[in-house]
């Protein structure tokens, strides 16, 4: 029988419970239980008859008699972890059994209720059981929602430099075309090939990253065409190589620049005529496989010295995207600093908020020559390091925290120990920014505007409110 009760707790509502018992009187026990507290429910005689309910329809809590002939309570909780281990078991037995009942606690029971038992003792456990299934629940949607949010392989950034790539991304993904992205290390360019294969119509089709640079000659040739049985010491069996498994796909080949010329003649070739054999293999395999690849070298430099195949070349680099240093697109440090924070205050379950308006500057003040994944790695230490909820400038390494401290101890401080007005030490800030921007640049207006992200007007206005000496800064007129 099933009961879909109209009435009664709303909390105990919404999930379903099989009930179990080969004695009649007391499947009818239970079953008012269930329905003075508006639970939808099922029975069944024993466990085989259970068994046959559990394999078509869904269960958040079996209550069931401990002893019952042909399968008793014990064999049903096995069966029941072993096929639906999600499902909560409650027991019922009577006193002599408490035994056995603590025996199947071990195996995975909720619990067990002791004959003769109060109607509101089965109303508690079900309520409490109902509770832990909720927050369980919560839990999957939040680390579902969280790797969601979370992924690593998110591009983040809201700075012209990123606007550009985003663009670049949307168009790429558009087409099948072989696409090289350079750039230096830690600057996310395989985060730009995941995009243009999460964005384009291959993404259904598998993803597959090959380092280059980690294998010696005979692994990387194996490892891209695949080989037979035997075809060298140690080939034990037959390998698919990545182009066979990046099939529909893309394959990513990072660190492009570091192949020896002898594999690059065989790569020029699948990419011409999509077409290969395995390493000791006679036959050819056909490939449908879109190639993006990375490089932090100069590969046309590489072309001129005779170690990367110029042909090879124009081949990879018919679409190229450049991913930016850190350092041009400043913008962005905050709010990766914010999102590594997130993520690892999630991962160390540390309650951290937000950094400190000095944290934040030194951040923005300092270089990065290791790039987005040298700022990933201090926030992470920052966190682990952090006592309280508030990430500062102590948190960071000494490198990193001499350049905050150098931002900050400006002439805002007009005696030893005074602290500055909020808009002051800003001001000063800002100021020193713009400065040390514009050194960058050599003054050129128009190219640190860009680097910055600020309007060109902007910026004019930011120089002259701040009466900063272009000429004292580079040693010459600024160009317009």
């Amino acid at each position: 029988m099933t009961t879909h009760a109209k009435t009664g707790d709303g909390a105990m509502s919404g999930r379903k419970i099989l009930l179990v018992d080969d004695n009649q009187e007391n499947l009818d026990f239970l079953s008012l239980m269930m329905e003075r507290n508006g639970c939808e429910y099922d029975t069944a005689d024993g466990g085989v008859s259970a068994l046959a309910k559990l394999s078509s329809l869904h269960y958040d809590i079996v209550i069931t008699d401990l002893m019952m002939p042909v399968m008793n309570g014990l064999e049903l909780l096995d069966k029941i972890k072993q096929e639906w281990p999600e499902i909560e078991v409650v027991f019922v037995t009577a006193y002599g059994s408490i035994p056995t009942a603590i025996e199947a606690i071990k195996r995975g029971a909720y619990t067990y209720l002791l004959r003769p038992f109060e109607p509101d003792e089965v109303t508690v456990t079900v309520k409490k059981i109902f509770e832990i299934l909720d927050i369980r629940s919560q839990n999957s949607l939040l680390r579902e929602e969280l790797d969601r949010a979370l992924k690593y392989d998110r591009f983040i950034g809201g700075s012209q430099a990123i606007q550009k790539i985003y663009k670049m991304v949307e168009n790429v993904a558009k087409t099948s075309s072989t696409a090289l992205i350079t750039g230096d290390s830690g600057t996310g360019k395989e985060l730009i090939a995941r995009a243009i294969h999460s964005k384009s119509p291959r993404a259904k089709g598998p993803f597959v990253k090959v380092s280059c640079a980690a294998l010696p000659e005979t692994l990387l040739e194996s490892e891209l065409f695949g080989h037979e049985k035997g075809s060298f010491t140690g080939a034990i069996a037959q390998r698919k190589g990545r182009f066979e498994l990046a099939d529909k796909g893309t394959l990513f080949l990072d660190e492009i620049g570091e192949i020896p010329l002898s594999v690059q003649v065989k790569l020029l070739r699948v990419i011409q005529e999509r077409e290969f054999e395995r390493l000791g293999g006679t036959k050819t395999i056909k490939t449908d496989t879109r190639i993006i690849s990375a490089t932090n070298k100069n590969l046309k430099a590489e072309v001129e010295k005779g170690t990367f195949r110029e042909d090879l070349y124009y081949r990879l680099n018919v679409i190229t995207i450049e991913s930016p240093p850190l350092r041009e697109r400043v913008q962005d440090i905050p709010l990766l600093a914010y999102h590594f924070l997130e993520r690892y205050a999630l991962e160390m379950n540390k309650p951290m908020a937000s950094f400190t308006d000095e944290a934040i500057a030194c951040l923005t003040a300092y270089d990065w020559p290791g790039n987005v994944r040298e700022l990933q790695n201090v926030i992470e230490r920052a966190v682990a390091l952090a006592q309280g909820s508030v990430v500062g400038l102590s948190d960071f390494p000494e490198n990193i925290r001499g350049t905050g401290r150098g931002v900050f101890r400006m002439e805002v401080e007009a005696e030893p120990g005074s602290i500055p007005s909020f808009r002051a030490a800003k001001s000063a800030w800002e100021k020193s920014y713009i400065e040390r921007a514009l050194a960058k640049y050599q003054g050129n207006i128009s190219h640190t505007a860009e680097a910055i992200d600020l309007a060109r007007k902007n910026l004019q206005e930011k120089i002259k409110f701040y009466g900063i000496d272009i000429q004292r800064l580079t040693g010459k007129k600024p160009p317009e």
